[in-house]
């Protein structure tokens, strides 16, 4: 017999039972992920509105405040297992507030916490008076650029995070 010690033995069950629940409880499982992919699901480590870039190559999370009037977005890698630097300085998003185009114009935020400047970040925020008062809104950002892959005209509704097949070049 392979097993020859009896606390062996007894701790089989209960190690094939661990491994079992590591299995099924991991990223892996039957749960549908809210941004249409089967498989597994990832939720926005702020709360906020998920896009997805690509097929899962990377997304940008949308975060409101709308006491402050600010939007902000952080771009996160694949599967949304941490946040992706990037070199853009600004995202340019143009949303339709009451049938009017607003723009805004997201800037890089440099953090000396995590040593993140512009030109090297993961976060971008804009300001505008529109966002205290405006909780939905159809959007389109311009461009964003992650790991040499340009994912460009990206539309989608706020908060929903409906977001089309995404354009690459």
């Amino acid at each position: 017999m392979f097993f020859t010690s009896r606390l062996t033995m007894k701790s089989l069950p209960a190690l094939l039972a661990a491994l079992a629940l590591a299995c099924l409880g991991g990223c892996g499982g039957d749960s549908k992920p809210a941004h249409g992919h089967e498989g597994h699901h990832h939720e926005p480590p702020h709360g906020g509105t998920a896009i997805d870039l690509g097929d899962e190559e990377a997304h940008l999370e949308f975060v409101l405040d709308a006491s402050a009037g600010k939007l902000t977005a952080y771009v996160l890698k694949g599967h949304m297992a941490g946040f992706q630097r990037i070199t853009q300085e600004s995202l340019e998003l143009t949303a339709t507030v009451g049938g009017k185009p607003e723009t805004l114009m997201l800037k890089a935020v440099a953090n000396a916490a995590t040593g993140e400047k512009v030109g090297d970040t993961s976060q971008f925020e804009a300001q505008a008076d529109w966002l205290k008062t405006t909780k939905s809104f159809d959007a389109e950002l311009k461009s964003v650029t992650v790991k040499d892959k340009a994912f460009t005209a990206l539309k989608f509704n706020f908060p929903k995070g409906e977001a089309p097949a995404a354009v690459k070049k």
